[in-house]
């Protein structure tokens, strides 16, 4: 999936949080806990493939390690078998022996060859992957920053909001009072008037 992708789901994870039903605005939302793990799994698959390939990559260079140091190993069995095998024809023990360690060598310097390339390898692929995700963790700071931002906004407005009405309702109920408190002064007005 391209970068675009886990963009996308990041959206729809601040979405799906903005939907949410608050309990105490400002501090606490109830959340469906199977949407938000369903978008993270996504995003997790959304990461790029580079990331994936190094794992497998790494695991690769283990397993040739270990092929070529049994390989190494079985060769020098093998060796030291036939060296064994010759020990009584004493015209051939001298040259077994120099052939086995000079196979030894061989073997062992063609193992440090290849160790010495998947570790070089190894270390390029890690590097680029820290730079990638580097770049991808700087994208996604970036983005929760204003996802942050925009929720502390939205935040703002509500409560101005809050404020608004609450001072809204004040003002009905002093003016209630107040209209009540005249029309009961008129009223006794009135009686007194007609009591003359």
């Amino acid at each position: 999936m391209q970068q675009n992708g886990v963009f996308d789901l990041l959206k729809m994870l601040e979405l799906n949080i903005d939907e949410s039903f608050p309990i105490i605005p400002g501090r606490f939302v109830v959340v469906n806990p199977k949407e938000i793990e369903t978008l993270i799994d996504r995003i997790y698959a959304s990461l790029p493939v580079e990331v994936q390939e190094a794992r497998a990559f790494l695991r690769r260079r283990d397993e040739m390690q270990m092929e070529a140091q049994q390989k190494a190993e079985k060769i020098i069995a093998d060796a030291q078998s036939e060296a064994d095998r010759k020990l009584s024809e004493a015209d051939f023990i001298k040259a077994v022996e120099r052939e086995g360690i000079r196979i030894r060598n061989q073997v062992q310097e063609e193992c440090e060859e290849l160790k010495r390339k998947a570790l070089e390898e190894a270390e390029n692929i890690r590097m680029q992957a820290a730079q990638d995700a580097l770049k991808t963790k700087e994208g996604a700071d970036l983005f929760a920053e204003k996802v942050l931002t925009d929720l502390e906004q939205k935040l703002a407005q509500q409560q101005q909001l809050i404020k608004n009405g609450q001072i809204y309702l004040e003002q009905l109920r002093n003016s209630s009072v107040g209209d009540f408190g005249s029309k009961y002064e008129n009223s006794a007005n009135t009686e007194d008037y007609a009591t003359r």
